[in-house]
This record gives C-alpha cells, structure tokens and sequence, in this order.
C-alpha cells in the first residue's frame, strides 16, 4: 500500500471512530469517552501516541471537531 493510500485508509479508520466516540458524547464521563475510544482504536488497529489520544478524547468531551486529517497524516502512532 502506498503511502498516500496508508494515509487515506487511517484518516477514513480515525474518522470511523471519532464519529461512534462522539455518539456516546452527550450522555458519557470522560472516563467512558477514553474507554470507547481505547476500543475503537483497537478494532480499526490504529495507534495514537497518549497526547493524541488524551486530545482526542478532550475535543469530543468539550464538544469540539476533532482534526482527523491531521491525525490521519501524522507519523506517530501506528497504522491502519
């Protein structure tokens, strides 16, 4: 798989993610936010370094769109 093609596939795998993540949004604690998103993570095989993951999970609990392009492209953390 090239580069670009590895790039699109984590940024499509993140996106997945962040969108069930912040569909537990509104009725979850913080707590459950990271958990699901730990799960998530896992199934779709992706990595975050834990400032990411912390990030992530601070943007969704707040309510704030999570920059998943820039995720997707990062060098740090581990493929989709």
């Amino acid at each position: 798989m090239t580069d670009m093609n590895q790039d699109n596939a984590r940024t499509e795998a993140l996106q997945r993610v962040v969108e069930r993540v912040t569909s537990w949004q509104e009725t979850a604690t913080e707590g459950t936010i990271h958990d699901e998103l730990d799960k998530g993570l896992r199934e779709a095989g992706i990595t975050l370094t834990e400032a990411q993951r912390d990030q992530v999970a601070e943007d969704i609990s707040e309510g704030r769109e999570v920059d998943v392009a820039s995720l997707g492209a990062s060098d740090e953390g581990g493929p989709a």
